[in-house]
């Protein structure tokens, strides 16, 4: 059985909003174990959680892009997998990322390089988005990859609504799942 674990900080509850939609497309793969984990307001993971990440065959980070970059909460966490680095726990586990910003661009794509980085410099095997965008003039927020994100998951979130592209995360964590099951095949 494949175990996949989603680990986000969420400030204002966007993220978590994806997060859940990711979590929920896994949870009803057959044969397959999804684990999702929140940051605490400090930024951690209790030790229990961190055993999760590292049975994982699969972990999909998310973090609200703030100012250009990952939440200081989820750059915590990722300071803090330090140690797994130098053991290199997380070798050869898939790896993808998603985040949401309030404004259109909010440079978000900052941001998932920062987990694109931080994942490489753990070994592991990043995972994009694989869809093609929704780049007709006709196009709106529910539409598939509406923002036309490629090296993962985008949503755009304004600050006084939910985020609206959840369809795309769900297909997204579907994506992330088939390709960590050929992985270990």
């Amino acid at each position: 059985m494949d175990i996949i674990s989603t680990v986000y900080h969420s400030g204002f509850g966007h993220t978590q909003k994806q997060a859940e939609a990711v979590h929920e497309a896994l949870s009803s793969i057959e044969g397959l174990e999804a684990n999702l984990l929140a940051l605490s307001p400090e930024g951690e993971l209790s030790e229990a959680e961190w055993e999760q990440l590292d049975g994982s065959d699969a972990i999909i980070f998310g973090s609200p892009t703030y100012m250009g970059m990952v939440s200081w909460q989820f750059k915590k966490f990722v300071d803090a997998s330090s140690k797994r680095w130098a053991s290199q726990t997380w070798k050869d586990k898939i790896a993808a990322g998603f985040t949401n910003s309030a404004s259109m661009n909010g440079d978000k794509l900052s941001t998932l390089h920062y987990m694109f980085t931080s994942a490489m410099q753990h070994s592991m095997v990043w995972v994009g988005t694989g869809m093609m965008p929704a780049n007709s003039k006709a196009a709106e927020g529910n539409d598939i990859n509406y923002l036309a994100s490629f090296s993962g998951l985008m949503a755009q979130s304004p600050y006084d609504a939910s985020p609206e592209d959840l369809e795309t995360a769900k297909l997204f964590a579907q994506r992330v799942a088939e390709l960590t099951k050929r992985w270990n095949s």
